[in-house]
């Protein structure tokens, strides 16, 4: 059985760093498939070259394989005047021994030709940048969290216990004691006016908890250590702010998400900023499970089958753990 041909003009695009190989296929209405090939410059002059190489060649299907973020520049000059598919390179990978840049556009180009590309889900250019920004306050949580871990390890080879007296080291009490600390690192200072009076341990541990000796290598240690977490929430606070000025235009769709228990305002943002707000592009709630990485792989050989999840999963199921977490809670402490 013939395959069908679902593009009579197509361009398959190979995106690289520093350049992208393009081929521009026709198949006339013999099935006979003629080609042209031309290899672009990244820069931003040459990126619009192509787009008029394009728009001469009268092709508006276009689908293109890259990895990391080089694909970006590339799309968003394409955009507006094409039909653009992204490829994951793992479903456009061409035969081992025979790869070059203009066989690998030419390869791309043939299998877009039939239809056999699976196009990646790509939001508009509002959501992108919403999913830019979100997916950076993830990242300067996580730097936080990595800076408090040193801060405790700080603490610990000094052998000061504010972990065995407080449930949060960095809470009110602990940091105001872990401040005087790095003026006294003997412990000699009374710990009482530093202890808020809701607090329920007694002074007398906390006393003996900073009996500890820290040396000045891990005093200005844990002095640095504070400062750049001071300054992470200072950025993240920044970013938030515009964050929030980003998402007011999704604000029914944000606020509909909320609805569910456990997600808050801005893991309600980031789950917009990943999936979207158009659902018809998956054609079931399944698909969708399936595209953020929250269910296995099928995939079966030989009788054996692998259900592993894919990377996708990394930026929404830490919310949705997030989020049952916080349901568990609140149904023990009502």
């Amino acid at each position: 059985m013939a395959l069908k041909i679902a593009y009579p003009i197509y361009c398959g695009i190979d995106v690289h760093k520093s350049f992208v190989a393009a081929c521009i296929a026709s198949t006339d209405d013999k099935s006979v498939t003629s080609y042209k090939r031309w290899r672009f410059s990244t820069f931003s002059k040459d990126l619009r070259l192509l787009a008029a190489w394009l728009s001469d060649n009268q092709c508006k299907d276009v689908c293109m394989e890259s990895t990391g973020k080089y694909w970006i520049p590339v799309y968003n000059m394409l955009e507006a005047s094409c039909k653009v598919v992204l490829a994951h390179p793992k479903y456009v990978k061409a035969i081992r021994g025979k790869k070059t840049d203009t066989r690998d556009a030419q390869w791309i180009a043939d299998l877009f030709k039939h239809d056999l590309v699976a196009g990646s889900f790509i939001p508009p250019a509002e959501i992108r940048q919403l999913r830019d920004l979100m997916r950076y306050r993830a990242k300067l949580t996580n730097f936080t969290v990595g800076e408090k871990n040193r801060a405790q390890n700080c603490l610990t080879v000094s052998n000061i216990k504010l972990d065995d007296v407080f449930t949060d080291v960095f809470g009110k009490s602990a940091s105001a004691i872990t401040e005087q600390l790095l003026a006294y690192p003997d412990g000699s200072f009374d710990v009482v006016p530093l202890i808020d009076r809701r607090c329920k341990v007694s002074p007398e541990d906390v006393q003996a908890a900073i009996n500890g000796l820290m040396c000045a290598q891990q005093v200005e240690k844990l002095k640095i250590i504070r400062s750049h977490m001071n300054a992470l929430e200072l950025c993240k606070a920044n970013l938030e702010s515009k964050l929030l000025s980003l998402a007011e235009q999704f604000r029914p769709q944000f606020e509909l998400v909320m609805t569910v228990p456990g997600i808050r305002l801005f893991s309600a943002i980031a789950i917009i900023s990943e999936i979207g707000t158009d659902m018809s592009v998956f054609p079931t709630a399944k698909h969708l499970c399936s595209w953020a990485g929250l269910v296995p792989q099928n995939t079966e050989s030989a009788g054996k089958k692998t259900t592993r999840v894919s990377h996708a999963c990394a930026y929404i199921r830490p919310l949705l753990v997030q989020c049952a977490l916080t349901v568990c809670n609140s149904d023990k402490h009502p």
